[in-house]
Order: structure tokens, then sequence, then C-alpha cells
């Protein structure tokens, strides 16, 4: 009985050093990052979530309902990926009342620039669309990806079709008076978004255009205005803002002035003797142009394939 009861004493004694030891072992050999929390080393997103949970005042959990949350796809960053390891974050180093910030911080407040917190997307978010990111207009006006991007947010607004100009627009001012005009291009109604002419990330065109033109940018959704035509229009084929603009205008279908004063801002010659304010009658010999609209006549004035349309009258 004696031995048995012997083995039994140093059964408990060993079984309570294996749940002692391996603790006191492991807080000792914690890594940068790691944070020990009731004998389990916690590490990646977990050690953050430890004191971010849903009860934190900034809704840092909903990521894990984003694309950057999928725990099963191995491109998925953790936490320390982006914010760093925070060793003194984490562990509170000073233990002042307030913790010391995380080794990167991106909010309005944040001490690194644009360039380093970009830096830090661009190292999983880089070539495709955003292979002109350097160099482009918004790198150089010290716009970050998080500028316009909250990767907390389960719906980002700048990735959503039908609200994508409020992001925009925060900075656009002049272009979001225009689109409520007479005239515009369907931005409000939610039909369409910035991006579907613009590529934020950069461009090799003019304006951060999504092509290399103005014209090439129109042609994808106004094919019929491609051609190539057996008439052409000079302007028409050099640049569509020429005549048009594309963010609003009182003038219908968006341009830039009414006939015939936008006519005539290049036919002020020969072909176009008439300054718009006394037009000939019929009596006189002339041609009266109905309420001065030259497109009342010539209607094909993106350009014509009849044998006889030079004037773009057919």
């Amino acid at each position: 009985m004696k031995f048995l009861w012997r083995i039994a004493m140093v059964c408990v004694f060993s079984a309570g050093m294996a749940w002692i030891v391996p603790a006191w072992a492991t807080e000792q050999a914690l890594q940068p990052g790691q944070l020990l929390v009731s004998g389990k080393v916690l590490e990646g997103r977990d050690v953050c979530m430890h004191c971010h949970d849903e009860n934190d005042q900034k809704p840092t959990m909903t990521i894990l309902k984003t694309r950057h949350g999928v725990k099963g796809d191995k491109r998925t960053p953790e936490c320390q990926g982006c914010h760093g390891l925070s060793d003194s974050h984490i562990h509170n180093a000073g233990g002042g009342p307030v913790r010391p910030k995380p080794d990167m911080t991106y909010g309005p407040k944040s001490e690194h620039d644009a360039t380093a917190r970009s830096e830090k997307c661009l190292g999983c978010h880089e070539g495709g669309k955003r292979m002109h990111w350097a160099g482009s207009q918004h790198q150089g006006q010290d716009v970050a990806c998080n500028s316009c991007h909250n990767i907390h947010a389960a719906d980002d607004k700048v990735l959503d079709k039908t609200v994508q100009r409020e992001v925009c627009f925060k900075c656009h001012k002049n272009e979001q008076a225009q689109v409520h005009r007479l005239s515009t291009h369907p931005l409000d109604a939610g039909k369409m978004s910035c991006s579907d002419c613009h590529n934020p990330h950069g461009s090799v065109g003019p304006k951060l255009l999504v092509k290399n033109t103005v014209n090439e940018t129109c042609f994808t959704c106004h094919a019929e205005k491609r051609g190539p035509f057996l008439w052409e229009h000079p302007p028409v084929a050099e640049d569509c803002l020429n005549c048009h603009t594309p963010h609003g205008s009182n003038v219908t279908p968006l341009l830039k002035n009414r006939a015939p004063f936008l006519c005539r801002e290049c036919h002020s010659g020969h072909g176009a003797p008439y300054d718009g304010s006394k037009l000939p009658t019929a009596a006189a010999g002339g041609v009266t142009l109905l309420l001065h609209g030259c497109a009342n006549c010539h209607s094909q004035v993106h350009g014509s394939n009849h044998p006889s349309g030079s004037y773009f009258q057919r």
C-alpha cells in the first residue's frame, strides 16, 4: 500500500510540474509580438483581438467579414503584417496608463507619412491596376491607400459602385457640384462609378483615365461614336472634350456651350457667315436656322458614312 501511495504522489507531483513548468518556460521564450494568456501563447491576430474585441471602441473585428479576414486563404495578412509586431504596445512597455502606439498606424493622427502607409499595402497589392501608382497624381498629392480605403469595414465604400462617389467627392468638390447639373452621367443615380472612367491608382493617360486618351475612354461606352467614318469631324476625332464636359453641364448632352455658340468657336469664318443675331430669311435668299440649332440640319455631327454626308447632314 505504501508503494502504491508513493507512486500516486509522484504522478500527482509530475502532473502539476507538467502544467507549471511549460508555462514558466514559455514566458521566458516569448517571441516579439507574442502574448502569454493563462499559460497559452497567443500570436497573430489572436494577440490583437485579445483586447480589441467586440467591446472595443474601434470596430476592428469587422475585418473578419472582409477578404483580409479569410483564414483559409494563405494570402490573408495578420494584424501584425500591417501594424508591425508592436511588442511595446502589446506588453505596455513603461506601464503607463496609455499604451505606446503600434509600430505602424494609419489613422488621421498617424505619425507615418502617406508613402510609408501605402508601402505596407503595396507589399501585397502590387501590379495590375496599381502598377502606375508611383508618380501618379494621387501619390504626388500625398494620398495614401487608407485615405480612400477602410479595410476594417465590412463594406468598403470605395469598392461599392453605388456609393463610391461619396469617397471621391470628399476631395473633388467641383466634380461633386457638376454631377447635380441638368445633364450628367448617371453617377448620382449609382448606375456608374468614378472608376468606370478613372483609375485612381495611376494611369498612363491624362487625368488618371482608364485608357490612354480621352476618346478611348469615352468609346468604352459610346462605341457608336468611334467610327471610322467616311466623313470625319476633326474636333470629334481629336478630343471629345472639345465639345463636351464629362461631369455635368446645363446644356444637353453634356455640351460646354449652346449651339450655335459652341459651333462658332470653330466655324467663325468661311462656311458660317452668320453671327446668330440676324439670321437671313428665305426671301433674302438665305437659309433660316430654326431656333439657332446647327444640329437641326447637321445631325450627324460625330461623323457620316453617307456619300453625300460631307456637311454631316445625313
